[in-house]
């Protein structure tokens, strides 16, 4: 330590008679950033400065190795990259992770799914109210004299809060290694650092957390890209009996021990997700977003809470209580709206409360009318949400029953099978929905503010999302053309312009409601990204001479004993492509959604159903919805909206 002090003293009072400044409060240094130094001018010393970031930013993951991942893919991007960071890094993950970047995280993650909560591992304490984050620290702008790891600087962190009586941590190591403090929230902690018994820099340290929430429908949840896809054998095929009068023979196989297709060695081997019945997947534009505002800023973090669920509308999945898209043993308990009040409350319970009346709208809503339920915490054990993301209302005025009316024929036998593939209707059906979605927003809106607490006159936290277009072509005029591109791997799948046209109508008619709504009520509304998908729909790619298996629209056949025109272990779910929605060939390829056969047989009471696995493959997989790369487009235009409201409250760094 003589060492040390005796080369602290002279270059440590150089540093102070040239800046200016004492010691305690070196210039150049803004909370805790190096704004100054190290010097620029030759034979100028520096001024040591304490630069700090919070070790696991995005709560959600448990082990901060894997946000990790994602701030190193973020901090390696070009500034040209940065302008859509999330989707740029989407694509860098996908190089290196041929199965998907969330095959290694999804189980890693503060929701329970078992349980249907958001909680941690007991040794990380509380969730949704920490009481402390811990940071890493680092001393930047040392002269290089006193850069020499056998150069000690002791540390030491003291509590802000006045009621904290403890002392504050200190200790000694070489100044060339960062060093780690947990730091009390919301209160912070001064860090100050001595070298030879000098204090050479200081600064207050205090976190900033984000709860970010997040509700909707399948284009909240992730739909289409579950965690872990399924995998194709090199070698096997597998058989399907008929559909009308075609054999369906010849299919892509999973791997594994499975004897017969539905039993449970197969389905074993489904596509897992990060909530199986919701379809939930870490890949979700709103959990995207959420990292992103965690990730770019060093001094944040940010909890989330996402409780999306494909198939949800308004009324069931938000308001009531919906099961979800999969058969799970325990499917979702709460209403969306109910589980992010519990959410709130973190270890505190959320009395139920009964709401005959205020949100039926005066009968406009009936199935809310009398009996409606919902959790509520009570505002003093409510945490404050920052940001509400928000994905609803394709659902309510029946979008996938457009979807199957422009992709089977009238005298298709799968519109026999009703709730199995969704009811089919045309635009008229639809355009008739939509004048009650207003109403339904409405509903909404009181329940934002009255149930999750979202001030009144702060109600541009919530961030409403459109739907981008299905199947424009470049010109954003024209759509995909008739034909079975994308979409052979059912004979009765065979898109019609003209009616997929009249759905893309009705698509903008329910963006112009939504955009209505959120001037109404005051909400944020993200829609930028619906330029980027021009172009980038259904029909984007090759019907022969693709250029890779992920361009490549046609589905693996086995025929004659060979793959054609790819043998399906080379598919990859999250190579990067073209078109950012799934086909139904996609979806086969990705999802591959089947249920058991004894469960199958006892529904549908038929004679043969080994098809209809084939249609839940191509349909409940996700088909139509966007693919993982179309989700970091929605969530860097989500990202934005999100930045320029927490820059207006003071929470944007």
């Amino acid at each position: 330590m003589l060492r040390s002090l005796k080369l602290a003293m002279p270059v440590f009072a150089t540093m102070v008679a040239l800046a200016g400044a004492s010691a305690a409060a070196p210039p150049g240094i803004i909370d805790g950033y190096v704004a100054g130094a190290p010097a620029a001018v030759p034979g100028v010393p520096a001024i040591p400065a304490i630069s700090w970031r919070v070790e696991n930013p995005f709560r959600f993951f448990t082990d901060p190795a894997d946000t990790e991942i994602h701030r190193a893919t973020y901090n390696a991007l070009t500034p040209e990259e940065r302008a859509k960071p999330i989707l740029a890094a989407e694509r860098a993950l996908a190089s290196r992770h041929e199965e998907g970047w969330a095959a290694t995280m999804y189980r890693k993650t503060c929701w329970n799914w078992a349980a249907s909560l958001f909680e941690c591992p007991p040794e990380k304490g509380s969730y949704i109210n920490p009481t402390e984050h811990t940071v890493i620290v680092d001393l930047k702008g040392l002269p290089e004299a006193q850069t020499a790891s056998t150069i000690e600087c002791s540390w030491t962190a003291t509590p802000k809060a006045s009621r904290k009586k403890e002392r504050g941590q200190s200790v000694t190591q070489s100044c060339t290694e960062p060093i780690k403090f947990d730091i009390p929230y919301p209160d912070g902690a001064e860090i100050s650092v001595e070298i030879g018994g000098v204090e050479v820099a200081k600064t207050d340290i205090r976190v900033r957390d984000l709860l970010i929430a997040a509700m909707g429908d399948s284009f909240g949840s992730g739909e289409g890209n579950p965690d872990i896809p399924v995998r194709f054998s090199r070698e096997r095929a597998a058989d399907y009996g008929k559909s009308t009068d075609e054999d369906m023979t010849g299919f892509p196989a999973r791997v594994g021990p499975w004897k017969q297709i539905g039993d449970k060695d197969f389905i074993d081997e489904n596509a897992r997700w990060l909530d199986q019945a919701c379809h939930r997947s870490l890949y979700s534009h709103q959990l995207r977003a959420a990292l992103q505002l965690a990730i770019e800023e060093p001094h944040r973090a940010v909890t989330f809470v996402g409780v999306a669920c494909s198939g949800s509308e308004v009324v069931p999945g938000l308001f009531l209580r919906y099961k979800g898209n999969e058969w799970v043993p325990r499917p979702p308990e709460l209403s969306q709206i109910s589980a992010l009040a519990q959410a709130q409350c973190g270890t505190e319970e959320a009395p139920m409360q009964d709401l005959p009346e205020a949100y039926h709208m005066g009968g406009k809503i009936p199935d809310l009318q009398g009996g409606l339920v919902l959790r509520k915490c009570e505002p003093p054990n409510a945490r404050k949400i920052d940001l509400l993301f928000v994905s609803i209302g394709g659902n309510d005025i029946g979008f996938a029953r457009l979807v199957a009316n422009a992709v089977l024929a009238d005298e298709s036998k799968l519109k026999q099978l009703g709730g199995w593939f969704g009811q089919v209707f045309g635009p008229a059906e639809a355009s008739a929905k939509i004048s009650g979605l207003d109403a339904r927003y409405k509903s909404l809106n009181r329940a934002a503010h009255n149930i999750l607490h979202i001030p009144w006159e702060q109600s541009d936290r919530v961030i409403l999302t459109a739907y981008p277009g299905m199947a424009m072509l470049d010109d954003g005029k024209r759509v995909c053309p008739d034909g079975q591109a994308g979409m052979e791997v059912l004979p009765d799948f065979k898109l019609s312009a003209s009616k997929t046209l009249e759905a893309e109508k009705v698509a903008e008619k329910l963006n112009a409601v939504m955009k209505k709504a959120t001037t109404t009520y005051g909400w944020s509304f993200v829609d930028r990204h619906r330029a980027d998908f021009v172009g980038r729909g259904l029909c984007a790619g090759f019907t022969d001479n693709a250029m890779s298996v992920a361009d490549d629209l046609r589905l693996p056949r086995k025929v004659d004993g060979s793959w054609v025109p790819y043998n399906p272990a080379d598919f990859q779910a999250y190579a990067p492509r073209q078109r950012w929605f799934r086909t139904p060939n996609d979806a086969f390829m990705t999802g591959n959604f089947h249920v058991s056969a004894g469960l199958m047989q006892k529904v549908l009471k038929l004679e043969s159903v080994s098809f209809v696995q084939v249609l839940l493959a191509a349909t409940y997989s996700g088909a139509f919805h966007p693919t993982a790369e179309g989700h970091a487009a929605i969530a860097d235009a989500a990202a934005d909206r999100a930045r320029q409201v927490l820059a207006k409250y003071g929470r944007g760094s």
